[in-house]
C-alpha cells in the first residue's frame, strides 16, 4: 500500500512533553505544537495527565508558560562593556581572566555563582569545572538562600542529604503539619493534592504552623501562629511531650538510631508552659497539635523557607527530625520529615554537589576517600583541599578583594541576596563580572563586564529532579534564539580554551548525563541512596524518551559500577527501573547505619527587633509570580491579582503609624538607613501585630525604591550558611507627598523617544534613541519622586511573539510637586505631536495625550494617596482620580469618543469595572462578581466555579474563594 508522503513545508500537529521551569513541585507540560520543516510554534499548554507530579493539574503560572515565552527583553548576543561580540571573543576574555587571576592570586580567587534554574547536566560541568579543574570549591548558588539548612539537616540525621518522603505521602497520612510554608501559594498543584486527599479521608487532619493566617489555613483543622523564629522550642516540646505521654518507645528507636537520651535531655529544658511563652500561642493550641502528633498513627511535617531561611534553620529542622525518629514516624507510608524545594532543579544541584560544601553524588569535600574517588573519576589536575565559600562569604570576599572574578549564572543576587548594599558594592569592586542569563537587563547585569546569552524554558535541553527524588526531561523543543547557547555549552567553550578540552568534549546532554549517573554509581557499593549507574548506558534517543524515574532504585549493582548491559537499555528501549522508599529498611547512610538525633536549644533570631526597629519583617511569595519576575512579569494577567508589592500589616500597628491601605511607608533597618525602602501599605488582620509581610519579587526594575533585600542584615546559620530572610528589624514610618497618582503609557508614548526635536530639548533628559534596552518610561520616571510600574492587558498588550515596546503599562507614581507642577514636568515627556487635554479639579487633576484620536498617555493624578478596595470602588461612580486599571487598558492604544474623553476627564468610571480585584487570573473573576454569587446563594467553590468558572482552571484562586465564602455567606436561621 503506497502511503502518502508529508510535504517537508507542510504543518503537523504534535504534542511535546516537558516539564514546568518554576517551583520544586516539578509538574509535566504538554504542548501542542504545529511543527514544520522551517519552524515550531507553542499553540497551548496543559499539564501532563500521567507525570506523578501533577497528573494534569497546573498552577496559574504554568497555565501562563506560553504568555512570557517570547523574546521581549532577551539578551540575544554576548556583550563586553554593553557591546556585542561574538562567542570567540566573549569565551577568550573569560578564559583568559580566569587563567590569569588563578596565575597572579590562586584558584581561590575565582568564583562561581550559580542557579536552581540550572538543568542537572549544567550543574554537573559547572561543578566539574571549578572544582576539578579550576581547583577551588567557590561554587556556591542560590539554592544556599532556600534549602541548604534542610540539607545540613538531613545530612546530620541520615548521612546523606534524601528526602525520605513521596508526593504520596501527603495523600495517605492521618496528620499533615504544614510549617514555614504557604503552600497554597508557594505550590499551589500539592495544596491541591492535599485538599482532595482531605476530601476523600474526612479523619485526616492538618496543622498549620505559621505566624500569618494564610490561604493555606483554609483546610486546616487548626492555625498556630507562633511567634517568628520559635520553632525549635515547638518541635522540642513537641518532643518532651511525647516522652511524657509514654509515646516513645526507646528499644524500638534505639534499633535504628542513636541519640534520643541526648536530644529529649535537650528537649526537656522547656515546661509546657516555657513553650507557649516562647512561642506565643495559647497553651490549649499547643496541648490540641501535641496531642494529635502523638496519637497519630501516620505523619508528615511538610517544611518550607519558613523553617529554612533563618540563624536556625539547621536547627529547626534538625527538631522535626528528631520528632519522627523518636516516634517512629520515618520510613514508611505517610510519614516522614517533609522539606519541599523552591526551585525546579535545587534537588539536582544537591545531586550533583552544586554548593560549596559539597562534592558530587552526594560525596562529601572534607572526606579524602571521597575526593579521591571523584578525582579518579574525573581524571581531574586538582581538587581543593576543602570547602569554598558560601553566598554570603563569598560576597564578603568580593568585596574584600579575595575574589577577583565571579561568573553567575540564571540568577539575580542584588535582589535575593540579604544586604543588598553590601552585594552592590561587592560586584562594582571586582575585577570581573560575568552573567550569564536569558534577559537583557536585570539588577545584577547592571554590574556585568561581560553578559552572555543563555537558553530558557523551551530551548534548555537536560534534565531536573523534583522535591521527591524524581528526574524528568526539561526538552528543548524551540531552537536557541539569536545566538544563545545553552549554559553547560558555554562552560565547555571556556573550558576547551583553558586547555581542558578533552574533559569537556561534551556535544549533547546526554553525555553529560551518562557520565553523571556513572559518578553515582562509582566505588558507592551501596553506600548512598543516590545511585543512578543504572542509567550510565543510556543511549541519546533512551536519554531523549526518558520518562520519570524516582530513585533511589531497586536492586542497583552494589559493586564498582561498569556500563550496564542490561536488556532494558537495548537502543531505543526505555530503561525500566523499580523505585523504592528511601531507608525503608531503616539502614541509613551513617557508618554504623543508624539515624542520629541531636540535641538542640532554641536561639532567637539574631536580627532582633529594639526601640529604634521595633519591627519584624517576614517575606515570602506571591501566588502568582517568580523569584524576580524575569518571566512572570511578561504576562498582565499573572500580576492582575497582585498588580505590585505592598507591606501587609496589622490594622492596630497601621493605626498607630497613622497610615491606611495604599498610604506609603518607608522602611529601615541597621543596614539600610540612607536609602529607604518604600512600599503601599495593605492592613491585613491576620498580621500579628508588630510583624509585617512583604512579597518578595519586585525589584528595582519594577519600583523606585522596591529594594527588600537591602533591609536585611548578613546574618546566616553558622551550620548551612543559609541567610536568615524571614526575620528583619526595621522601623517604619509614613512617607507624604504632595502629589499622587497614575501614569497610563500606551506604546505610542514611544514617539516621544523618537522624535528629534524632543532629543534637542534641553529642557529634559533623554535617552540615545540607538539604545534599544532602554526602557520607554525611562524618561517619565526621572520626574517621579517614587513609582512602581505594572503591565496591562489590553490592546496594545503584550502577546506571544510581540515585542516589549507593544507593551501597555501603569506607573504608580507620587511627586514632591504640586499636581499643576507636576503636570506641566510630565508634558515635555509626551509625543510633540499629541494633542493634549488637562483638567484640574480642586481635589485631582487629569491629562490626556491622544496621537491621531488614539489615547497614548492618561494621568490622573490626586493630592491623597489612592483608596482601593471593593467598598471603595463600588460606593459610586463619582469624580475620582482612583480609577480601576481595567478600564484605562480598555482604552489605550484605542480611538476613543468625545463622551469617553468627557467621563476620563471627569474620572468618571464605567461600572462595568468597579467589580474590584481579580481573584481568579484564568478568566479574569473579579472580588465583587463573586461576592455577588455568593450572597445570592452560592454556598461552595463548585458552585462559583459552575456560575462564573473561577476555580475550573488551575485552582490556584480556589483558597481565595474559600476565604471568600467563609466571609460573606450569609446562613439564615429560623427561630422554633
Amino acid at each position: 500500500m503506497n502511503m502518502p508522503t508529508r510535504q517537508p513545508d507542510m504543518m503537523s500537529e504534535q504534542l511535546r512533553q516537558t516539564t514546568c521551569p518554576y517551583c520544586g513541585v516539578g509538574c509535566g507540560v504538554d504542548i501542542s505544537c504545529n511543527v514544520s520543516k522551517r519552524a515550531v510554534t507553542l499553540d497551548t499548554v496543559k499539564g501532563t495527565p500521567e507525570h506523578p507530579a501533577n497528573y494534569g493539574r497546573l498552577c496559574v503560572k504554568g497555565t501562563n508558560l506560553l504568555e512570557t515565552n517570547d523574546l521581549s527583553g532577551r539578551l540575544l548576543h554576548p556583550t563586553i562593556a554593553g557591546q556585542s561580540v561574538d562567542w570567540d571573543t566573549a569565551t577568550d576574555v573569560i578564559a583568559n581572566k580566569i587563567t590569569s587571576t588563578i596565575a597572579h592570586y590562586g584558584a581561590d580567587a575565582v568564583a562561581f555563582y550559580v542557579s536552581g534554574q540550572l538543568l542537572t547536566e549544567d550543574y554537573y560541568i559547572a561543578n566539574k569545572l571549578m572544582k576539578g579543574y579550576i581547583g577551588s570549591a567557590n561554587i556556591d548558588t542560590n539554592s544556599r538562600l532556600c534549602m541548604s539548612s534542610a540539607v545540613a539537616a538531613y545530612k546530620r540525621a541520615f548521612g546523606e542529604d534524601v528526602v525520605p518522603c513521596d508526593y504520596t505521602d501527603l495523600e495517605c497520612t492521618d496528620l499533615l503539619v504544614i510549617t514555614g510554608s504557604n503552600t497554597a501559594w508557594a505550590h499551589p498543584v500539592l495544596f491541591q493534592r492535599i485538599q482532595r486527599a482531605k476530601l476523600k479521608n474526612p479523619a485526616m487532619k492538618v496543622i498549620v504552623v505559621d505566624p500569618r493566617k494564610t490561604e493555606t489555613c483554609t483546610i486546616a483543622d487548626l492555625h498556630l501562629p507562633i511567634k517568628p523564629g520559635s520553632d525549635v522550642a515547638l518541635f522540642n516540646g513537641l518532643l518532651s511531650y511525647a516522652d511524657a505521654q509514654g509515646r516513645i518507645d526507646r528499644n524500638t528507636v534505639e534499633t535504628y538510631a542513636d541519640g534520643l537520651d541526648e536530644a529529649l535531655e535537650s528537649a526537656n529544658t522547656l515546661t509546657l508552659d516555657d513553650v507557649a511563652s516562647v512561642c506565643d500561642i495559647e497553651k490549649s493550641k499547643l496541648k490540641a497539635f501535641f496531642d494529635a502528633f502523638c496519637e497519630a498513627s501516620s505523619a508528615i511535617t511538610f517544611y518550607s523557607m519558613g523553617v529554612n531561611q533563618s540563624s536556625a534553620g539547621v536547627d529547626k529542622a534538625q527538631a522535626i527530625i528528631n520528632c519522627h525518629l523518636a516516634m517512629d514516624l520515618i520510613a514508611k507510608d505517610g510519614c516522614g520529615p517533609f522539606s519541599i524545594t523552591g526551585q525546579p532543579n535545587a534537588m539536582g544541584g544537591r545531586e550533583v554537589g552544586g554548593l560549596a560544601n559539597m562534592l558530587a553524588a552526594h560525596m562529601d569535600l572534607e572526606n579524602p576517600e571521597h575526593t579521591e574517588v571523584v578525582k579518579s573519576y574525573w581524571d581531574a589536575p586538582v581538587m581543593p583541599k576543602g570547602q569554598g565559600l558560601k553566598a554570603v562569604d563569598l560576597f564578603n570576599a568580593i568585596e574584600s578583594g579575595k575574589v577577583k572574578f565571579v561568573w553567575i549564572m540564571g540568577t539575580n543576587p542584588v535582589v535575593s541576596m540579604p544586604n543588598r548594599g553590601q552585594v552592590e558594592r561587592a560586584l562594582s569592586k571586582c575585577e570581573m563580572v560575568v552573567v550569564s542569563d536569558i534577559v537583557e537587563s536585570n539588577d545584577t547585569l547592571n554590574y556585568a563586564h561581560v553578559a552572555l546569552p543563555a537558553t530558557g524554558w523551551s530551548e534548555k535541553d537536560g534534565t531536573v529532579t523534583n522535591s521527591e527524588r524524581r528526574i524528568s526531561r526539561q526538552r528543548g523543543i524551540l531552537p536557541p534564539p539569536g545566538s544563545a547557547k545553552h549554559d553547560w555549552q558555554i562552560m565547555c567553550d571556556v573550558a576547551a580554551k583553558m586547555g581542558f578540552g578533552e574533559a569537556f568534549n561534551f556535544t549533547h546532554p546526554s553525555q553529560i548525563f551518562c557520565e553523571y549517573a556513572g559518578l553515582t554509581g562509582f566505588h558507592n557499593n551501596g553506600k548512598r541512596q543516590l545511585d543512578l549507574s543504572p542509567l550510565q548506558a543510556l543511549s541519546e534517543a533512551q536519554y531523549n524518551g526518558l520518562s520519570p524515574l524516582q530513585w533511589p532504585f531497586q536492586n542497583v549493582n552494589k559493586g564498582v559500577n561498569t556500563p550496564t548491559s542490561d536488556a532494558n537499555f537495548k537502543a531505543n528501549s526505555k530503561p525500566s527501573l523499580t523505585s523504592k522508599r528511601p531507608f525503608e529498611d531503616k539502614q541509613f547512610s551513617t557508618p554504623n547505619g543508624k539515624a542520629k538525633l541531636i540535641p538542640v536549644t532554641y536561639k532567637e533570631p539574631l536580627q532582633v527587633t529594639s526601640d529604634t526597629y521595633p519591627f519584624i519583617v517576614n517575606s515570602g511569595r506571591a501566588r502568582d509570580q517568580w523569584h524576580t519576575m524575569t518571566r512572570t512579569g511578561k504576562a498582565a494577567k499573572l500580576l492582575a491579582h497582585m498588580p505590585s508589592a505592598s507591606v501587609y500589616i496589622n490594622p492596630k500597628d497601621a493605626a498607630e503609624l497613622g497610615v491606611a491601605n495604599n498610604d506609603l511607608v518607608s522602611l529601615t533597618s541597621a543596614v539600610c538607613k540612607d536609602a529607604p525602602v518604600i512600599y503601599p501599605v495593605k492592613t491585613d488582620t491576620d498580621m500579628r501585630q508588630g510583624e509585617v509581610f512583604i512579597p518578595i519579587h519586585w525589584s528595582a526594575q519594577w519600583g523606585s525604591h522596591s529594594k527588600l533585600g537591602a533591609l536585611y542584615t548578613s546574618a546566616v546559620d553558622p551550620i548551612s550558611g543559609q541567610p536568615e530572610l524571614k526575620h528583619a528589624a526595621v522601623a517604619i514610618a509614613p512617607v507624604r507627598y504632595a502629589t499622587y497618582g497614575k501614569l497610563f503609557l500606551s506604546p505610542k508614548i514611544q514617539s516621544a523617544h523618537d522624535s528629534k526635536s524632543n532629543i534637542d530639548n534641553p529642557n529634559i533628559d533623554n535617552p540615545s534613541i540607538d539604545n534599544p534596552s532602554i526602557d520607554n518610561h525611562d524618561t517619565l520616571k526621572k520626574v517621579c519622586d517614587y513609582w512602581n510600574k505594572t503591565p496591562l492587558e489590553g490592546k496594545g498588550a503584550t502577546s506571544k511573539g510581540s515585542s516589549v515596546e507593544e507593551a501597555l503599562s501603569v506607573l504608580n507614581v507620587a511627586s514632591n510637586k504640586s499636581r499643576r507642577e507636576f503636570t506641566q514636568s510630565l508634558i515635555p515627556r509626551l509625543p510633540q505631536n499629541a494633542v493634549l487635554l488637562q483638567f484640574h479639579h480642586h481635589t485631582f487633576s487629569v491629562c490626556l495625550a491622544l496621537v491621531d484620536d488614539i489615547l497614548c498617555f492618561a494621568a490622573f493624578l490626586g493630592d491623597e494617596p489612592e483608596k482601593t478596595g471593593l467598598a471603595h470602588v463600588t460606593a459610586s461612580t463619582k469624580s475620582t482620580w482612583s480609577v480601576p486599571n481595567a478600564w484605562l487598558s480598555s482604552l489605550l492604544n484605542t480611538a476613543i469618543s468625545i463622551e469617553s474623553q468627557r467621563n476620563l476627564l471627569r474620572g468618571q468610571v464605567d461600572e462595568a469595572f468597579l467589580n474590584g480585584d481579580v481573584v481568579c487570573s484564568c478568566f479574569e473573576v473579579r472580588e465583587k462578581t463573586i461576592t455577588d454569587a455568593i450572597t445570592k446563594g452560592c454556598s461552595s467553590v463548585t458552585e462559583l466555579g459552575q456560575q462564573l468558572k473561577c476555580g475550573t482552571n488551575c485552582g490556584s484562586c480556589k483558597p481565595a474563594l474559600s476565604e471568600l465564602i467563609d466571609k460573606h455567606l450569609v446562613i439564615e436561621t429560623q427561630s422554633v
